[in-house]
């Protein structure tokens, strides 16, 4: 596992197809860049409210998925055509889990959980059904927090340090969000559990108490 492009952007206005947007998904590759536990230096997000925090610090995306995506897309990929701030190359979602540590760099990260696709990356990619495919596919990506700070630069190792015991992977998370398992177990074990963002744990403690509260109507 190793860093392919390391990305950072700023907000600013980009064209999307007729449509002008405020965005930060303009990020383009850097030879290094110190990683404090808000996120990159040189990077920022235009949707606060959606997007950074503590445990969103570092989007990342598995440069596996390129190749999938150029031939549906029928054009070759550019760097960052997902927005994150580190392309890894071995870090897919069937294998990488919720709170698996890793160091990189010489920083420490941990995921948090998955990247959920918006609008603004269709109208990057000019695929107006992107958000759809890339549930389909589960090729998501994941968001981690920095454990400890430090320089990160293209070409170092995303190397795994300590495993969760829960062994909960992100496509296991992935399939609960979009529909495909209602695992009440394993809501309620994401909804309790610490390593969990934030924002997943309150979607997830929302998720099962809707789940009980039809079992309580059908019983």
């Amino acid at each position: 596992m190793k860093v392919v492009w390391l990305n950072v952007g700023m907000p600013r206005t980009q064209h999307y197809g007729r449509e002008l947007v405020w965005t930060a998904g303009a990020k383009r590759p850097v030879p290094g860049a110190a990683l404090g536990l808000q996120g990159f230096d040189g990077d920022g997000q235009a949707d606060r409210r959606n997007h950074g925090g503590v445990d969103k610090a570092v989007c990342v995306y598995p440069f596996d998925h390129y190749a999938y995506w150029a031939k549906l897309f029928g054009r070759p990929l550019e760097a960052a055509s997902f927005s994150e701030n580190l392309t890894v190359s071995g870090a897919v979602e069937d294998e990488v889990c919720i709170g698996d540590v890793f160091v990189v760099g010489e920083a420490v990260v941990q995921v948090s959980q998955p990247r959920t696709p918006c609008g603004k990356l269709a109208g990057k990619n000019q695929q107006r059904t992107l958000t759809r495919w890339v549930a389909q596919a589960g090729y998501t990506g994941f968001y981690m927090r920095v454990l400890s700070e430090g320089l990160v630069s293209n070409g170092d190792a995303f190397e795994p340090i300590e495993r969760h015991p829960e062994s909960i992977s992100v496509s296991a998370v992935n399939d609960i969000i979009f529909g495909r398992s209602e695992d009440e177990r394993l809501i309620e074990r994401l909804a309790h559990l610490p390593e969990f963002g934030s924002d997943g744990r309150a979607l997830f403690a929302g998720r099962l108490e809707r789940l009980r509260r039809g079992q309580e109507v059908t019983g």
